[in-house]
């Protein structure tokens, strides 16, 4: 370890309250990655700090950039795009411990939250009143609300609700510098100067440290109907979508499974729905119009080839849960990748139907997911290591192939993950040189030695 490094850290323990510093081993490993995929073993910070206070992360940021040594900040580590993967010499600054909802204001529909939070947690907390958070991604009874600020991270309510920046208001930062400043409103609406709340939401890391955040309750429903509906093939319950959207139908909830993950959930739940269709959709109709929404959805598929599930069956709500915790059998790894285009909702067809032939001409299998709802599609492509020649470059040209039709058909190459490392190259498919060079612009402006989690996103 370089002298400098070591003074760092006696300066860091100087600084900071007895047992905020941690570099035993295992320590740094669990904190070293998130679950994206990449190849080759991960690096190891120089330490962890477990912050409790805004005073210890400006004390960290200060003392970095005092010795110019990098900063990852992270929550659970739940993340899949590589956002807080080590990637040399740095300090991982851990805020999960700093987990305190400071304030619920019901007549206000706010709450006030420190970034650790976990997402379920506030939902829990906030019941009471009638309200909920909205944002509920797969990972919300382990994630923290500060990941899902920094990875303006989405769920399956997002189809009616919004990603994670529809429902932030305010944000303290703490700057690479060690400076705290707050952006954003206490209110629903506020137009006074530049969005910078929106900016640093979606940001994994690179521009500040959010430390507290002012965020927007939503009214708990007063009713609920979860739907299944069973089509013969994938493209049929895409088109299914298209038929929800046109007849005007705002489901809170609309998911996509194809026949592929049903058979796995099948195995997993020792159940049959594979047996029943090619396709399904899961939808929940939420609020007073519930009851309205479910009898128009009925009519629109009442002379369709689709099959509903009764009202108030408990297997479509089994399903929905089914479906929030899981999206195949395994992680991803080296032999399996899974992808996060979005793409717009009148070319979701055009998308699936290409994907496929993609699929059958590399010969890897697939399989989709998908938060229809808001067309954010989640292809799986996965290969057998013996099966014929070059499997992993088959898979890797499939998976190319399949964010390239994304962006052809004017769509993005991540809905709600994030761009982190993962995609970090695929950035400037999307975007122009002079977006991306300005992007950098902003970075330098805000972080001039380039000390918040470098070498991410941008």
């Amino acid at each position: 370890m370089a002298t400098t490094h070591a003074e760092f850290l006696d300066a860091l323990s100087a600084a900071l309250p007895d047992g905020a510093l941690e570099t035993s081993r295992v320590v740094l490993r669990e904190n070293s990655r998130d679950f994206g995929q990449l190849s080759g073993n991960p690096v190891e910070p120089l330490a962890v700090v477990f912050a409790s206070s805004v005073a210890d992360v400006q004390h960290v940021l200060r003392l970095a950039t005092e010795y110019k040594v990098p900063v990852i900040s992270r929550g659970a580590g739940t993340g899949v795009s590589g956002g807080v993967h080590v990637l040399g010499d740095a300090i991982v600054l851990n805020l999960s411990r700093m987990n305190r909802i400071l304030e619920i204001r019901p007549e206000d529909e706010v709450a006030v939250v420190e970034p650790g939070v976990i997402n379920h947690q506030l939902n829990e907390a906030v019941a009471e009143f009638g309200l909920m958070y909205a944002p509920d991604p797969a990972s919300y009874k382990m994630s923290t609300i500060g990941g899902n600020i920094a990875t303006n991270a989405g769920g399956l309510r997002c189809a009616k609700y919004g990603v994670t920046r529809e429902s932030v208001l305010s944000l303290d930062v703490v700057l690479a510098d060690g400076r705290l400043i707050r952006v954003g409103k206490n209110t629903f609406k506020g137009v006074a100067g530049y969005d910078l709340a929106a900016l640093f939401t979606g940001s994994e890391g690179t521009l500040g440290v959010v430390v507290r955040a002012v965020v927007r309750l939503r009214y708990l429903p007063v009713d609920e109907r979860d739907i299944t509906l069973l089509f013969p093939s994938l493209e049929e319950a895409v088109e299914g979508v298209q038929l929800i959207a046109k007849a005007r139908i705002q489901p809170a909830i609309l998911e996509l499974i194809d026949h592929s993950t049903l058979l796995i959930l099948d195995e997993q739940y020792s159940t049959n729905y594979a047996g029943l269709g090619g396709a399904m959709l899961l939808a929940r109709l939420d609020g007073y119009g519930a009851e309205r929404e479910e009898a128009a959805l009925r009519e629109v598929f009442e002379e369709r080839n689709a099959q509903l599930s009764n009202s108030a069956d408990p297997r479509a709500t089994k399903l929905i849960e089914m479906r929030r915790t899981s999206r195949g059998d395994t992680k991803d790894d080296a032999y399996r990748t899974g992808e996060d285009v979005a793409i717009p909702k009148s070319r979701m067809v055009e998308y699936v139907h290409r994907v496929q032939q993609v699929a059958r001409e590399e010969n890897v299998d697939m399989r989709m997911i998908s938060h229809v709802g808001d067309g954010n599609l989640h292809p799986t492509f996965s290969v057998e290591p013996e099966d014929g020649v070059d499997p992993l470059a088959r898979l890797d040209r499939a998976v190319e192939a399949s964010v390239r039709i994304a962006l052809e058909l004017g769509g993005t190459i991540t809905g709600e993950h994030g761009v982190g490392l993962i995609k970090k190259d695929w950035l400037q498919w999307e975007q122009s040189s002079e977006v991306v060079e300005l992007q950098q612009q902003i970075k330098r402006l805000l972080d001039p030695l380039n000390i918040l989690n470098p070498g991410k996103a941008i």
